[in-house]
C-alpha cells in the first residue's frame, strides 16, 4: 500500500516569509526579485509560477525534486538568512502561498506566489534605506538592487522605494526598515509616484544629489586654487 499524507484545503492562502535581491531591467522599466540560492538564476516577478531549475518537464514542484518556490513559516527564520555577509543587501519578502503546495516543519516548497511585501533594510552605512541603487552585479538582462541612503548613491544608478513598487507592479507595497535617521542635509527622501507628496519627495531626493555634487566640485576647486604656481 502507498501511503498518502493529508492534503490541506486552507480558505485562505498561507502566509510565507523569505529573501530575495530586488533587479531592475537594463531597459528600467520592469522590476523583480532573485532568489539567494539555488533558483539565483531565475528572476520572478510579484506574480509568478515556479518552474523546475534544473529544466526538467514535470510539473513544479515535484515530490522527486526539490524545485519549486521556498519559504519559511515565520519572519523571525527569514530574518535570520539577512545576518550572513551574502544576504546583507537582500530585502525581506512576505508571500501568499499559492497552488500546489508540500509543507515542512520550517516552511513550504509551492508552485505559485504573490509577493505582497518587500521589506528594505539599512543602507550599509546603517542609515535608514530610501532608495533601491545598482548593487555591482546582475543577471543577464537585470541589474541587482542594493539599499542606499540619499548620502551613499553618489551617482548610481537608482530606484525609490515607491518606483520600484510601481514598476513592480500586482500590488506590491515596498516599505523601509530599520536604520539611522538621515540627516537634515540628506534630504527628505527618495519616494517617487503620482502623488504630490511623493513628487516632492522626489525633488528632495533630485536637489540633494545637486547638492553633493556641488559640494565636491566646491571642493576640487579649492585643491585646485591653494595649489599654487607650477615651477
Amino acid at each position: 500500500m502507498r501511503l498518502r499524507l493529508p492534503e490541506e484545503r486552507p480558505t485562505e492562502p498561507p502566509t510565507g516569509y523569505k529573501i530575495a535581491h530586488p533587479v531592475l531591467s537594463q531597459d528600467g522599466t520592469r522590476a523583480g526579485f532573485t532568489g539567494v540560492s539555488l533558483g539565483g538564476a531565475l528572476p520572478y516577478p510579484v506574480v509568478a509560477d515556479a518552474s523546475c531549475v534544473y529544466g526538467l518537464r514535470h510539473r513544479a514542484p515535484h515530490r522527486r525534486c526539490d524545485c519549486g518556490f521556498h519559504c519559511v513559516h515565520d519572519r523571525t527564520g527569514a530574518e535570520a538568512l539577512l545576518c550572513t555577509a551574502e544576504h546583507r543587501t537582500a530585502v525581506l519578502l512576505e508571500v501568499s502561498v499559492l497552488g500546489r503546495y508540500f509543507r515542512f516543519e520550517r516552511g513550504y516548497r509551492y508552485a505559485r506566489q504573490r509577493v505582497r511585501t518587500a521589506t528594505v533594510g539599512p543602507c550599509l552605512c546603517g542609515a535608514v534605506a530610501s532608495a533601491l541603487a545598482d548593487a555591482g552585479w546582475g543577471r543577464p538582462g537585470r541589474s541587482a538592487l542594493a539599499p542606499s541612503c540619499v548620502g551613499c548613491l553618489r551617482g548610481r544608478t537608482s530606484v525609490s522605494l515607491a518606483a520600484f513598487a510601481r514598476l513592480a507592479g500586482d500590488g506590491l507595497r515596498v516599505v523601509a526598515g530599520t536604520g539611522t535617521p538621515p540627516s537634515p542635509s540628506a534630504g527628505l527622501g527618495a519616494a517617487e509616484g503620482l502623488g504630490v507628496p511623493e513628487l516632492a519627495a522626489e525633488a528632495a531626493l533630485l536637489q540633494a544629489r545637486l547638492d553633493w555634487f556641488q559640494a565636491q566640485l566646491a571642493r576640487l576647486g579649492e585643491r585646485g586654487s591653494g595649489a599654487g604656481p607650477q615651477r
